[in-house]
C-alpha cells in the first residue's frame, strides 16, 4: 500500500528523521494560512500517489501567502499528468504547503528489500532527483548498495559508511547517521517493503533532512499498522483494483486487450509471457489463488468484464486446491449474469479437469476450451482477429 508524501513526512517525524515545517491544505485559503503560520517563503506541493510532480506542474515555489495562494489554487483541482501517472494523470486533491530550503546538495537515500538477496539494502547516492535506475546505468560508482542482516539491523558503523558515502563531512556525519538508523528503524517496525527520500538534502546552514517521503507497505502486515491502513487513499488507486481487493482477489491493470483469470502469481506471470509471444497482450494480472472458490470466481469474472479494453478473455487454471469443477460453475454462473459480448478461451488441467470440461460443455454457453497454454493463447489471439 502507497501513502501520500505528506502522510509518510509525518510518520518519519515520529521516528525522528527530520523534515522542513509544513502542513497539508485542502483549499487555498487553508495554503495562505499555513504559509502565514510557517513565516517564511513556501514550497507548494501536489500531493498524488507519483513522481515527477514538478515537470508536471505540480509544485511551486511561492514567496508570501498571498502567492501561496495563488499557486495552491492552480494546482487543487488540476489533472496532473507525470510519467508515472500514464496520460489520464490524477486529480489533485490535497497540497503540502513546506517551508522552503536553501539547499546546497541533493542526495538519494532509500531501504529496500532486495529479493535476490533476500534482505533489506539500504541504498545511497550523491546523485539525488535523479531516477536511481538512471544512477545505477550511468553512473554506478556513485551508488552504495548495503545489505543488512535483519537480525542485527543498521550497526553505527554502517550508517557512518552510508553517510560519509553520501558525502557528508563534520557535524553532518553524526545527524546523518543518526538519520539513516532511525530511517531503517522505521522501514523494519513499520513493516514497509519500500522507504526512498528522493532528494535528502544538505542546506548551506548545515542541516541534513528528508525533502521528500515515499512509503510502501506489505499488505499481508497491514493488520498489524491499523492507523497506516486508515491512510489508505482509494481516489489514487484504479477503481477496478480497489474493488479487487475488497474481495480478496489480485488485481492489477494493464494496457493490454485480454483479460487473464489465473490462480497462482507464477502461473498468472508465465499466462502474461505467452500471450505477448502469441501476438497480443495481457490486460491484467489476475490472480484469484489457491483458495478460491465459486463466489470469488464470480466475482473476478465481473471485476474483468468492467475493463472496456478487454476484447477476450483467457481463463488458465491448474486444478489443485481450487478444483476444475468449481472453476467450471462459477464461470458459468458468471457469464448468465454478466453481459458478455467478447470471446472466452479457457485451459484446465489437474483436479477434477473432466468434470470441469463436462459443466462448460453442458452449460449451452460459448465457451472456448483449449488443451495446452500454447494452443489456447493462439486461441485468444485468432479470436482477436476475427
Amino acid at each position: 500500500m502507497n501513502i501520500h508524501e505528506y502522510q509518510g513526512k509525518e510518520l518519519f517525524k515520529k521516528y525522528g528523521v527530520a523534515i522542513p515545517r509544513g502542513k497539508v491544505a485542502s483549499t487555498p485559503e487553508e495554503a495562505e494560512t499555513i504559509a502565514r503560520n510557517l513565516g517564511v517563503g513556501v514550497v507548494v506541493k501536489a500531493q498524488i500517489h507519483a513522481g515527477g510532480r514538478g515537470k508536471g506542474g505540480g509544485v511551486k515555489l511561492a514567496k508570501d501567502p498571498a502567492q501561496a495562494k495563488k499557486a495552491a489554487s492552480e494546482i487543487l483541482g488540476m489533472t496532473l499528468v507525470t510519467h508515472q501517472t500514464g496520460p489520464e494523470g490524477r486529480l489533485v486533491k490535497k497540497v503540502l504547503i513546506e517551508e522552503a530550503s536553501d539547499i546546497a546538495n541533493e542526495l538519494y537515500l532509500s531501504v529496500v528489500l532486495d529479493r535476490s538477496f533476500g534482505q533489506p539494502t539500504v541504498m545511497a547516492s550523491t546523485e539525488g532527483g535523479m531516477d536511481i535506475e538512471e544512477v545505477a546505468a550511468k553512473t554506478p560508482e556513485k551508488l552504495t548498495k548495503i545489505q543488512i542482516d535483519p537480525v542485527l539491523g543498521v550497526w553505527p558503523s554502517t550508517a557512518r559508511r552510508v553517510a560519509c558515502g553520501l558525502g557528508l563531512e563534520g557535524e553532518q556525519v553524526k545527524e546523518g547517521t543518526k538519520l539513516i538508523a532511525n530511517l531503517y528503524k522505521f522501514y523494519d517496525e513499520m513493516d514497509c517493503s519500500l522507504v526512498e527520500i528522493n532528494p535528502l538534502v544538505q542546506t548551506r546552514d548545515g542541516r541534513v533532512f528528508a525533502l521528500d517521503a515515499k512509503v510502501n507497505f506489505d499488505d499481508n502486515a497491514l493488520f498489524r499498522h491499523k492507523d497506516v491502513a486508515e491512510m489508505r487513499d482509494l481516489d489514487e488507486e484504479d477503481p477496478l483494483e480497489v474493488e479487487a481487493s475488497r474481495f480478496d482477489l489480485n488485481y492489477i491493470k494493464l494496457d493490454g486487450e485480454v483479460a487473464c483469470m489465473v490462480n497462482g502469481a507464477g502461473l498468472a506471470m508465465a499466462t502474461m509471457d505467452i500471450i505477448k509471444l502469441a501476438g497480443s497482450s495481457p490486460a491484467n494480472f489476475l490472480d484469484v489463488g489457491g483458495g478460491a472458490n465459486q463466489e470469488m470466481v464470480e466475482n473476478a469474472f465481473r471485476i474483468l468484464m468492467d475493463d472496456d479494453d478487454v476484447k477476450a478473455v483467457f481463463i488458465n487454471i491448474f486444478g489443485g486446491i481450487l478444483r476444475c469443477d468449481v472453476l467450471a460453475e462459477g464461470v458459468v454462473e458468471a457469464v448468465k449474469t454478466v453481459n458478455v459480448d467478447v470471446p472466452i478461451i479457457i485451459r484446465m488441467e489437474g483436479t477434477n479437469v473432466e468434470k470441469g470440461r463436462e459443466i462448460l460443455e453442458s452449460s449451452g454457453l460459448d465457451f472456448t476450451v483449449g488443451k495446452g497454454m500454447n494452443d489456447s493463447a493462439e486461441m485468444v489471439v485468432a479470436a482477436l482477429e476475427r
